[in-house]
């Protein structure tokens, strides 16, 4: 096997975890195949590892296949049970290490603070220690929960000294980037938050350093979707097209399902349209004992990367009442974004966190909390909206969700050398 000449190494929770972000490693990993990156790989947890955590899955029989070129290592843990935590972070450190010992140029990308740039920033300073001389170069990504979940945390919790260590981590990569506009702000606030305690200077360094690379979205599985496919898929589903109202995201309070359910029942146009909730989450099975004397609720907890956008597609509408939750805030919204390029009805969301960067004007938008509104707007969106309005917002979004392909986030990112 011929010696490769420039490498991508990309530190995520990747497949099967359901997560925007394994897409986002996915899509740069397949962009970076064509921009002259000869071994790119996914550095990632072994499988049993992410089922022990109770993370959300994608049933692991349907995953999508990388392209050749990709490959996507599982370090299984170092040493035995009485170094509970730390064995996983040991195996994913120490692999990056040896690919860092053998002297291929080598680009480092990390997505959340905790652990994945606290991995590569490890292995970056031990490759160094040991005399190997890497050539690397280091982007660290803030995806959003590091913020709004991490971070802040430690701030309501008063544990400065984690937080310290969390946005130092973050300042000790070679560049410094953040999922949205949204998430760069909140970095910054708490960063003068930390400053105004501990004296540092960090809220300075992020003004200074922190860019916004929004995630990059394979528009290619999303654009010119089979009529024939959507029919398809609908049928096998006993759905009709443009008959139903679609919730496909991570089911959870943060992603406004409860409000989504109550106001349902009050919708005038519920006789017209079944409520589709497609996917998994912590609040899955709560949600589903609400609706359970609601026959008008579908739950499609099977979607696979194929079916999604043909679901889309099909919809009557689709609504995501993100609203801001303690540990968690819709940083972006890489859901919204698919939606927009694959078409069919409008989309119902909030402006919360990110959203807003994600649909611009694109989108009807409610207060987030306000269940009336949210039931006020999706009748009015399936029941009243002409349908040459419906198709001016659907070509307005597909035109702006264009600026999130992946293949022109790759080239912000990654800029020709």
């Amino acid at each position: 096997m011929s010696r490769p000449t420039r490498r991508l190494v990309i530190a995520v929770r990747a497949d099967p975890v359901i997560c925007g972000h394994s897409g986002e490693a996915r899509n740069l990993a397949e962009v970076a195949l064509t921009r002259g990156f000869d071994d790119v790989r996914l550095l990632t947890w072994p499988i049993p590892t992410l089922q022990a955590a109770g993370l959300p899955l994608k049933p692991l029989d349907r995953l999508l296949p990388y392209s050749e070129g990709i490959t996507v290592e599982r370090p299984e843990a170092v040493g035995d049970y009485r170094v509970p935590d730390g064995r996983h972070l040991a195996g994913l450190t120490g692999r990056l290490v040896e690919l860092l010992s053998d002297g291929v140029p080598t680009v480092c990308l990390s997505m959340y603070l905790v652990p994945h740039t606290q991995v590569v920033n490890d292995a970056v300073t031990a490759a160094r220690a040991a005399g190997f001389d890497p050539q690397v170069h280091t982007i660290a990504k803030a995806v959003g929960s590091d913020v709004t979940n991490v971070i802040r945390s430690c701030l309501r919790e008063g544990r400065f000294g984690a937080a310290t260590v969390l946005l130092t981590t973050f300042l000790a990569s070679d560049e410094v980037t953040a999922v949205s506009e949204y998430t760069k702000d909140e970095i910054i606030a708490s960063a003068e938050e930390v400053d105004a305690h501990c004296g540092t200077t960090f809220a300075q360094q992020c003004r200074e350093r922190v860019t916004v690379s929004y995630p990059p979205i394979d528009s290619s599985a999303f654009l010119g979707l089979d009529d024939e496919k959507i029919e398809e898929a609908l049928a096998r589903r006993g759905l009709k097209r443009g008959k139903y109202l679609l919730f496909l995201s991570r089911v959870a309070r943060a992603k406004g399902i409860y409000d989504l359910v109550i106001a349902y029942g009050q919708m005038r146009c519920r006789d017209e349209v079944p409520l589709v909730i497609a996917g998994t989450g912590p609040a899955l099975e709560h949600v589903r004992a609400m609706a359970k004397e609601d026959d008008r609720i579908i739950f499609l907890s099977d979607v696979d990367d194929d079916e999604k956008p043909l679901l889309m597609a099909g919809c009557a509408a689709y609504a995501l009442p993100t609203k801001p939750e303690p540990d968690f805030v819709e940083t972006f919204g890489i859901a919204l974004a698919e939606k927009m390029l694959a078409g069919g009805g409008p989309i119902i969301t909030t402006r919360t966190g990110g959203t807003g960067e994600a649909v611009g004007d694109t989108a009807v938008i409610v207060e987030a909390g306000d269940i009336n509104a949210l039931a006020d707007a999706i009748d009015r969106v399936i029941l009243d909206m002409p349908d040459d309005e419906k198709r001016a917002m659907e070509a307005r979004a597909r035109a702006h969700a264009m600026s999130f392909d992946r293949a022109a986030v790759f080239d912000s990112l990654f800029p020709p050398t």
